[in-house]
Protein backbone atom coordinates (compact mmCIF):
# COMPACT_ATOMS: atom_id res chain seq x y z
CA UNK A 1 0.00 0.00 0.00
CA UNK A 2 1.41 3.44 -0.84
CA UNK A 3 0.78 4.69 2.69
CA UNK A 4 2.92 2.00 4.33
CA UNK A 5 6.28 3.61 5.06
CA UNK A 6 8.36 0.78 6.36
CA UNK A 7 11.63 0.81 4.44
CA UNK A 8 14.84 2.70 4.83
CA UNK A 9 17.10 3.15 1.82
CA UNK A 10 19.57 0.80 3.51
CA UNK A 11 16.81 -1.86 3.76
CA UNK A 12 16.00 -1.36 0.07
CA UNK A 13 19.67 -1.71 -0.80
CA UNK A 14 19.88 -5.00 1.08
CA UNK A 15 16.75 -6.32 -0.59
CA UNK A 16 17.90 -5.33 -4.08
CA UNK A 17 21.54 -6.23 -3.40
CA UNK A 18 22.61 -2.75 -4.46
CA UNK A 19 24.76 -0.21 -2.67
CA UNK A 20 23.45 2.95 -1.09
CA UNK A 21 25.52 4.92 -3.62
CA UNK A 22 23.82 3.08 -6.51
CA UNK A 23 20.35 3.77 -5.08
CA UNK A 24 21.16 7.45 -4.44
CA UNK A 25 22.31 7.65 -8.05
CA UNK A 26 18.98 6.24 -9.23
CA UNK A 27 17.15 8.77 -7.07
CA UNK A 28 19.15 11.59 -8.62
CA UNK A 29 18.95 10.43 -12.23
CA UNK A 30 15.20 9.62 -12.03
CA UNK A 31 14.44 12.75 -10.00
CA UNK A 32 12.98 10.77 -7.08
CA UNK A 33 12.51 12.29 -3.65
CA UNK A 34 15.02 11.33 -0.98
CA UNK A 35 13.13 10.49 2.20
CA UNK A 36 14.23 10.22 5.81
CA UNK A 37 14.70 7.01 7.77
CA UNK A 38 12.08 4.35 7.15
CA UNK A 39 10.08 6.80 5.03
CA UNK A 40 10.10 4.69 1.87
CA UNK A 41 6.85 2.98 0.94
CA UNK A 42 6.31 -0.45 -0.54
CA UNK A 43 5.43 1.36 -3.79
CA UNK A 44 8.81 3.16 -3.80
CA UNK A 45 10.56 -0.19 -3.23
CA UNK A 46 8.52 -1.73 -6.07
CA UNK A 47 9.54 1.07 -8.44
CA UNK A 48 13.25 0.68 -7.63
CA UNK A 49 12.91 -3.10 -7.94
CA UNK A 50 11.40 -2.67 -11.40
CA UNK A 51 14.31 -0.43 -12.45
CA UNK A 52 16.89 -2.93 -11.20
CA UNK A 53 15.12 -5.82 -12.93
CA UNK A 54 14.81 -3.97 -16.23
CA UNK A 55 18.50 -3.05 -16.07
CA UNK A 56 19.27 -6.76 -15.48
CA UNK A 57 17.37 -7.43 -18.72
CA UNK A 58 19.79 -5.06 -20.51
CA UNK A 59 17.37 -2.17 -20.86
CA UNK A 60 19.59 0.90 -20.78
CA UNK A 61 19.14 3.46 -18.07
CA UNK A 62 18.85 6.15 -20.72
CA UNK A 63 15.82 4.42 -22.26
CA UNK A 64 14.28 3.93 -18.83
CA UNK A 65 14.80 7.61 -17.98
CA UNK A 66 13.22 8.62 -21.29
CA UNK A 67 10.22 6.39 -20.59
CA UNK A 68 10.00 7.77 -17.05
CA UNK A 69 9.90 11.36 -18.32
CA UNK A 70 7.21 10.48 -20.85
CA UNK A 71 5.14 8.67 -18.21
CA UNK A 72 5.37 11.59 -15.80
CA UNK A 73 4.37 13.99 -18.59
CA UNK A 74 1.37 11.81 -19.43
CA UNK A 75 0.40 11.65 -15.75
CA UNK A 76 0.59 15.44 -15.50
CA UNK A 77 -1.59 15.81 -18.60
CA UNK A 78 -4.09 13.44 -16.95
CA UNK A 79 -3.88 15.48 -13.71
CA UNK A 80 -2.92 12.35 -11.77
CA UNK A 81 -0.90 14.48 -9.34
CA UNK A 82 -3.92 15.18 -7.13
CA UNK A 83 -2.98 13.25 -3.99
CA UNK A 84 -0.68 15.78 -2.37
CA UNK A 85 1.90 13.03 -1.92
CA UNK A 86 5.48 13.86 -2.85
CA UNK A 87 5.68 10.36 -4.35
CA UNK A 88 2.34 10.56 -6.23
CA UNK A 89 3.97 9.28 -9.42
CA UNK A 90 5.13 6.10 -7.63
CA UNK A 91 2.14 5.40 -5.43
CA UNK A 92 0.48 2.97 -7.89
CA UNK A 93 3.55 0.72 -8.01
CA UNK A 94 2.61 -2.64 -6.62
CA UNK A 95 -1.08 -2.38 -7.56
CA UNK A 96 -2.29 -5.55 -9.26
CA UNK A 97 -5.74 -4.76 -10.64
CA UNK A 98 -6.14 -4.09 -14.38
CA UNK A 99 -2.52 -4.79 -15.38
CA UNK A 100 -3.41 -4.25 -19.04
CA UNK A 101 -4.27 -0.61 -18.26
CA UNK A 102 -1.13 0.26 -16.31
CA UNK A 103 1.92 2.21 -17.43
CA UNK A 104 5.15 0.23 -17.36
CA UNK A 105 7.18 2.14 -14.76
CA UNK A 106 4.70 4.10 -12.63
CA UNK A 107 2.12 1.28 -12.86
CA UNK A 108 -0.54 3.98 -13.03
CA UNK A 109 -3.95 2.82 -14.29
CA UNK A 110 -4.85 5.16 -17.16
CA UNK A 111 -8.32 3.67 -17.59
CA UNK A 112 -7.84 2.15 -21.05
CA UNK A 113 -6.09 -0.95 -22.24
CA UNK A 114 -2.52 -0.37 -23.36
CA UNK A 115 -1.66 -0.30 -26.22
CA UNK A 116 -4.98 1.08 -27.35
CA UNK A 117 -3.62 4.33 -28.78
CA UNK A 118 -6.71 5.97 -27.38
CA UNK A 119 -7.07 8.33 -24.52
CA UNK A 120 -10.14 10.20 -23.41
CA UNK A 121 -9.20 13.79 -24.04
CA UNK A 122 -9.94 16.12 -21.17
CA UNK A 123 -9.70 13.25 -18.69
CA UNK A 124 -8.88 14.80 -15.35
CA UNK A 125 -8.16 12.74 -12.24
CA UNK A 126 -7.89 15.86 -10.13
CA UNK A 127 -10.47 17.45 -7.87
CA UNK A 128 -8.75 20.81 -8.36
CA UNK A 129 -10.38 23.68 -10.15
CA UNK A 130 -9.78 23.60 -13.90
CA UNK A 131 -6.91 25.59 -15.38
CA UNK A 132 -7.58 28.79 -17.31
CA UNK A 133 -6.20 27.09 -20.46
CA UNK A 134 -6.46 23.42 -21.34
CA UNK A 135 -3.32 21.36 -21.78
CA UNK A 136 -3.95 21.30 -25.54
CA UNK A 137 -4.08 25.11 -25.62
CA UNK A 138 -0.77 25.20 -23.76
CA UNK A 139 0.82 23.01 -26.44
CA UNK A 140 0.40 19.65 -24.70
CA UNK A 141 -1.05 16.89 -26.79
CA UNK A 142 -2.01 13.84 -24.75
CA UNK A 143 -2.29 11.63 -27.81
CA UNK A 144 1.21 12.61 -28.95
CA UNK A 145 2.64 11.83 -25.51
CA UNK A 146 0.74 8.51 -25.44
CA UNK A 147 2.13 7.71 -28.91
CA UNK A 148 5.68 8.46 -27.68
CA UNK A 149 5.04 6.24 -24.66
CA UNK A 150 3.74 3.37 -26.79
CA UNK A 151 6.70 3.56 -29.17
CA UNK A 152 9.26 3.41 -26.39
CA UNK A 153 7.36 0.79 -24.41
CA UNK A 154 7.10 -1.41 -27.52
CA UNK A 155 10.86 -1.09 -28.02
CA UNK A 156 11.53 -2.06 -24.38
CA UNK A 157 9.26 -5.10 -24.59
CA UNK A 158 10.92 -6.16 -27.84
CA UNK A 159 14.38 -5.79 -26.27
CA UNK A 160 13.26 -7.88 -23.28
CA UNK A 161 11.96 -10.66 -25.57
CA UNK A 162 15.30 -10.63 -27.41
CA UNK A 163 17.26 -10.80 -24.14
CA UNK A 164 15.30 -13.69 -22.57
CA UNK A 165 17.01 -16.57 -24.44
CA UNK A 166 20.43 -15.27 -23.42
CA UNK A 167 19.28 -14.82 -19.84
CA UNK A 168 17.85 -18.35 -19.72
CA UNK A 169 21.11 -19.74 -21.09
CA UNK A 170 23.09 -17.78 -18.49
CA UNK A 171 20.90 -19.19 -15.71
CA UNK A 172 21.44 -22.76 -16.99
CA UNK A 173 25.19 -22.15 -17.08
CA UNK A 174 25.14 -20.63 -13.58
CA UNK A 175 23.54 -23.83 -12.25
CA UNK A 176 26.52 -25.78 -13.61
CA UNK A 177 29.09 -23.62 -11.87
Amino acid sequence: MPGDFTHSLIDIGRELKRSLIYLRGLQTRFDLPELEGAGYSDAYLEFLTKLVHLRALSISEEILRNLWHIEKKLLLILHADNTGSQTWFLDACGATTHPEQRLLLSNYDIGVEIPSKSLQLGLNFSDKLPELFTGRQMGEDGLRVLHDYLQLCTRIRSDIRAELPLLRAAIRRAKQL
